[in-house]
């Protein structure tokens, strides 16, 4: 049975048949094997010398072979910066190892356009073992290089659209704070506010705020997840605890208030509840003291400072967490703070970080060690005491961590 010629890529090649030897569909050329190789090749001698190269090469190039063989070097064909990569690193390498594969190059063509390439080189040895010439194979790599500029735009579109993200959660995160802290009459005060991640929104909050007469409210609270429904829910917390402060400024009032309200979407996709620290800072006294009435719902108990360097954590949480049940019940503690005296606020993040690995949180000890090492006890070194300490815990705070601290100086502030 006679085979029938089909023409594959304008050339005549044999179609196998049943009948057809296996020998007689192997390539019987090796010239033409090597001069029309889907890559390029080409041998030079040890000086670079370009001694043979085939056709295929020479098309991508848009020589002649004349112009090529027996005149011009390896490096001769590459742009200025691959022939300077050729010399210091391509070359040596070649010669102290023998072969050298998978480097990325760019051919300069006769027109001067760029051709980027993969190149493999190895050196033929003699039978004695010494050098005799370098082969060299060629691959095409535009499609290679388009595909890695492509990938390389779309990462600089992501890397962009995430610096947009984070603009917007900084500013979402900003618009939940207040823009300063204020400092009543004969205070220190300071805050600080930890993001853990700057593509989320967190839902930990804080204020201070002047009341009536020279009563100061203030809160710090943190509102379960993150996102924007924790954003939503962080700033119906903050201005219901401010708006309900100034109708009523009773604690126990304010946070059931709160829990009045959060309880409301407790059966919807949007509920969240949040734990809670609402106090009210009375007049100063004659001798410079301060009544801090404070009450609780489910937050992490305050930590007082006092001016003989005395730290213990005060009997704050005085009721559930806020938002989840429909009467709950609050109550209040009243704390007498010193001239000297410095009491801190904080959210859970700072004492849930694994400082000692994934079974080891830092603390209330820690925390309490931290406070009452810190340089200076009033509440600017307080707080810069605890920036120190999350610096050091660095991604090991997964949570967002606010802080917040209220210091009596007994001293009028201008």
């Amino acid at each position: 049975m006679n085979s029938k010629p089909v023409r594959m890529n304008s050339k005549p090649v044999r179609q196998q048949t049943a009948d057809t030897p296996f020998a007689a569909i192997l390539e019987d050329n090796i010239d033409d094997l090597y001069d029309n190789a889907p890559c390029g090749n080409l041998s030079t001698l040890l000086d670079g010398t370009v001694a043979k190269i085939n056709a295929t090469l020479l098309q991508w190039l848009g020589y002649t072979r004349d112009e090529v063989v027996g005149i011009r070097r390896f490096a001769d064909l590459l742009t200025v910066g691959g022939k300077l990569y050729h010399e210091t690193h391509y070359a040596p390498l070649l010669a102290l190892q023998g072969e050298i594969a998978g480097i990325a190059l760019e051919l300069r063509a006769k027109d001067g356009s760029r051709l980027p390439v993969l190149v493999s080189s190895t050196v033929k040895t003699g039978g004695d073992g010494e050098p005799q010439l370098i082969r060299t194979v060629v691959f095409d790599a535009r499609d290679r290089r388009a595909y890695e500029l492509e990938l390389l735009r779309a990462r600089q579109a992501a890397e962009q659209d995430r610096e947009r993200l984070q603009n917007l959660v900084s500013a979402l995160q900003a618009s939940l704070l207040p823009h300063s802290l204020p400092t009543p009459p004969a205070m220190t005060t300071a805050a600080h506010y930890h993001m853990a991640s700057p593509d989320q929104v967190g839902g930990d909050f804080y204020d201070l705020y002047p009341l009536d007469g020279d009563r100061w409210g203030f809160f710090l609270g943190d509102v379960c997840g993150k996102g924007v429904e924790a954003a939503a829910v962080t700033a119906l917390a903050r201005y219901t605890l401010r708006a309900a402060s100034v109708y009523d400024a009773d604690p126990v009032a304010v946070i059931s208030n709160l829990n009045t309200v959060l309880y409301q979407e407790y059966r919807t996709s949007g509920h969240r509840y949040c734990t809670v620290v609402f106090g009210v800072l009375s007049s100063p006294a004659a001798d410079g003291t301060r009544t801090a009435h404070i009450a609780g719902g489910g937050h992490p108990a305050a930590l007082l400072t006092r001016s003989d360097g005395g730290t213990s954590y005060q009997d704050t949480t005085t009721g559930p967490i806020v938002g989840i049940l429909p009467a709950a019940a609050f109550t209040a503690t009243s704390l007498t703070l010193h001239p000297g005296d410095t009491l801190l606020l904080y959210s859970d993040g700072i004492i849930e970080a694994r400082s000692g690995g994934p079974e080891t949180m830092f603390g209330q000890d820690a925390l309490r060690e931290a406070v009452s090492t810190a340089a200076t006890a009033n509440a600017p070194g307080v707080i810069a005491a605890l920036i120190s300490v999350l610096a050091d815990l660095g991604d090991s705070v997964d949570d967002d961590v606010a802080l917040m601290a209220l210091g009596v100086s007994g001293v009028q502030q201008p």
